[in-house]
């Protein structure tokens, strides 16, 4: 089915309530390999539900994982979208936090084709997400850039170009994360039970030698190492993060994030951080690119 972009701007949103619990927050933490070193710091500010604090990518899981049930199968259909899951790849992601996130809430979703546009031979489609509180007010905001194959030709529009001020000059700080190789098993109970990410033959077959982890755990790994390398610990400090997927991590191996202050504190007491995350066991293969952070000083 073609994509229809008039039909796909003006749909009304989706709506959904969504709740998570401690539990949910604590298996995301794990996930992203908190407590790893429990011997000297166990992180219980992660780790342990008394003065549990949230990560605040943690936004990106809520309501799906295990208090939610049996999470539903990926999928990408919407009025004016019926794209083939088998052309879809997850190009880029955004997250705003307007305040610290709850051990344990619930929460009003609302979600919409933010845009669309025709990149020739694919389908760049833009979704926006909305979260608010029971008190009416905002909680975060998502924007997931997904890439469609095949998907092109709706239009003669192809989107503004988007420009990264790429640095030009030695990281101020370079951050090491190591990751496991049951990584990608503990992040799938977070909801996303893609078998990429656990079975061998399905991985090999989308062109793999084994399972990869999930984009969105080398995001929240990328995150955490933020917090614990720049940030002191505080998870409340860290109130947006954009990146785009350049490529995939095998649990195992390590990720490089090459971190560059991009000036001054505004007025407002944010700082934006540049970013660029790598794995070196392959010779510094991008995994996240065109990359910013905003920071509470």
């Amino acid at each position: 089915m073609p994509i229809d972009r008039d039909k796909a701007l003006s749909a009304d949103p989706a709506v959904r309530e969504i709740h998570w619990t401690t539990r949910d927050v604590l298996l995301y933490h794990l996930s992203l390999g908190a407590g790893a070193a429990a011997a000297t710091d166990p992180e219980p500010h992660l780790t342990f539900e008394k003065g549990l604090t949230v990560l605040p990518t943690f936004a990106l899981v809520a309501g799906s994982g295990i208090s939610a049930g049996e999470a539903p199968v990926p999928g990408l259909e919407m009025p004016g979208i019926d794209v083939d899951l088998r052309a879809v790849l997850h190009a880029g992601q955004d997250l705003r936090v307007h305040r610290s996130l709850p051990a344990s809430g619930t929460a009003t979703l609302r979600s919409r084709v933010a845009e669309v546009w025709d990149k020739g031979r694919a389908a760049l489609i833009v979704l926006e997400s909305a979260a608010t509180g029971p008190d009416g007010e905002p909680l975060w905001t998502t924007t997931t850039r997904i890439w469609a194959r095949g998907e092109g030709g709706f239009s003669q529009d192809p989107g503004p170009e988007e420009h990264w001020p790429a640095p030009d000059r030695p990281a101020d700080t370079v951050l090491t994360t190591a990751t496991t190789p049951q990584q990608a098993l503990w992040y799938r109970l977070n909801g996303d039970l893609n078998p990429l990410h656990a079975d061998p033959a399905f991985a090999r077959a989308a062109g793999f030698d084994r399972p990869i982890l999930h984009g969105l755990a080398s995001y929240g790994l990328v995150a955490k190492a933020l917090v614990d390398g720049i940030l002191d610990g505080d998870v409340t400090r860290l109130t947006g993060l954009a990146v785009r997927f350049a490529g995939p991590v095998v649990p195992g191996e390590s990720i490089t994030t090459s971190v560059w202050r991009d000036g001054p504190p505004a007025d407002d007491g944010t700082e934006r951080l540049l970013l660029h995350a790598a794995c070196p066991e392959r010779d510094g293969a991008p995994v996240l690119t065109h990359a910013t952070a905003t920071v509470r000083s």
